[in-house]
């Protein structure tokens, strides 16, 4: 009678395509209940199975995995087939996707999205007795279910609770002890207990002050020790407050090999991590500075004219700009000036969309991927995975500033990784607030 009940109790997600893009694995993420997704989906899914981006890649490995479960249980799917795992429950697609109430003539126009309402809805008329529940990263598409009164939800996994309470990195602790921040300025070191009564997370950054006197420092893990940070230049570059001093020393580290680096436009993210790489060129084999290609409008790039270059050039540009500002830093009489376009040539420095560093090895390089707040968690964990022996890699981005319609501040895979990596040794990370692009550009962020 248990059991019964216990049977009763297990609900139906149903998934849209935009879940299966976001996460390939996530039917395997909705433990003992049961997962579904209407025949329309597999539809879509076949139009994004060809191309290198990741969504391509998801679709692909979906694919797979479907074709994988059936031939192992040697069942069609549309027959309930138990997922892996003990603790899991079913699996199946849905073949039906009519309903008594017809979501293309609700919304007067037929579309894929209807018929995946219509396909939650059959479901849920053909299992009265069982909550069945939506599940999609498309905003609209929720509302839509549920001015039908189906339950939808937003696909939770790897998304975080709080984002007012993410990880900074960095923090100010006013009326410290004198002696001890001069003992930081004599010996450059000093115990955390001198100054605080917890242990500090690894890597976590401070502006200790003692009245008129202040000193930058963090915590190093591995000495267990509070060490001062003296601002120091990157090819040029230098740090115009404390924040990106921390960022600079962050990524210049040797012992850290993971720096994350989030702020809004402005901050000079993109900018420190790019001189901080050509500071240690000598180190690497090769500075890969990548970025997402994220078309406006929701377009496709293939509607841009010119060859695939000339397509992918204005997605590119902002990295450009920021070499360019480096290299004006020094006059073109300068060995500098000239080191760096050597460094383009010679592909010793690659600035490339992310989609083609795939297949690439990432070891004996420094990488710096840009608009990281584009990149789902998943997407974030390949690229980390794929890291190599004497390889670091520093992402930047503003989580707030998110061009794909399916992430948001707390489901984008910068601010899933921020919050899952803090206080590992070899992981740093800084908040980036103060705005040093402009009086104008300080003034947009603040006010509009």
């Amino acid at each position: 009678m248990a059991a019964r009940k216990k049977a009763k109790e297990k609900k139906i997600f149903v998934l849209d395509t935009s879940v299966v893009l976001y996460d390939h694995n996530a039917i395997n993420n909705f433990e003992e209940h049961n997962v579904a997704i209407p025949i329309t989906v597999l539809e879509e899914l076949d139009n994004f199975k060809k191309g290198n981006d990741t969504i391509n890649f998801e679709a692909r490995q979906f694919i797979r995995f479907l074709d994988d479960l059936s031939t192992k249980h040697n069942q069609t799917l549309q027959n309930w087939l138990p997922l892996n795992g003990s603790t899991k429950g079913q699996f199946k697609v849905i073949m039906d996707e009519r309903s008594e109430v017809d979501a293309n003539e609700i919304f007067s126009e037929r579309k894929a999205d209807h018929n995946i309402l219509n396909a939650a809805m059959h479901i849920r008329e053909e299992y009265p007795d069982r909550k069945v529940i939506m599940v999609t990263k498309d905003v609209n598409l929720r509302l839509k279910a549920k001015s039908l009164n189906l339950h939808a939800e937003d696909y939770e996994t790897g998304k975080i609770k709080n984002i007012d309470t993410l990880y900074k990195g960095l923090a100010t602790i006013e009326e410290t002890d004198p002696d001890a921040i001069e003992k930081l300025y004599i010996n450059g070191h000093c115990n955390y207990k001198e100054i605080m009564s917890e242990k500090p997370m690894a890597n976590h950054y401070f502006v200790l002050k003692s009245g008129k006197k202040s000193v930058l420092c963090y915590y190093n893990p591995f000495t267990e020790n509070i060490e001062k940070i003296d601002k120091r230049n990157a090819y040029g570059i230098k740090p115009k407050n404390a924040e990106q001093a921390f960022a600079m020393h962050a990524v210049t580290n040797p012992e850290v090999q993971l720096v994350t680096i989030q702020g809004v436009a402005g901050t000079g993210k993109t900018l420190i991590a790019l001189a901080c790489a050509l500071e240690q060129r000598a180190q690497f084999r090769q500075i890969y500075l990548a970025r997402p290609v994220v078309p406006l409008n929701n377009k496709d790039i293939g509607y841009l004219p010119g060859d695939i270059k000339s397509k992918l050039n204005p997605y590119m540009e902002p990295l450009w700009d920021n070499l360019k500002f480096i290299q004006n830093q020094y006059k073109e009489n300068e060995k500098e000036h000239g080191k760096l376009s050597e460094l383009v040539e010679k592909e010793k420095l690659m600035i490339t969309p992310l989609a083609y560093i795939r297949g690439r090895s990432l070891s004996n390089i420094i990488f710096i991927v840009d608009e990281a707040q584009n990149l789902t968690p998943l997407e974030i964990k390949t690229i980390i995975t794929r890291a190599g022996e004497n390889t670091k890699i520093i992402f930047t981005g503003d989580i707030h500033q998110i061009d794909t319609p399916y992430l948001d501040t707390q489901s984008n895979g910068l601010s899933y990784l921020i919050d899952r990596l803090r206080d590992q040794k070899i992981y740093s990370h800084v908040t980036l607030e103060k705005g040093e692009r402009s009086e104008l550009a300080n003034l947009a962020n603040e006010l509009l």
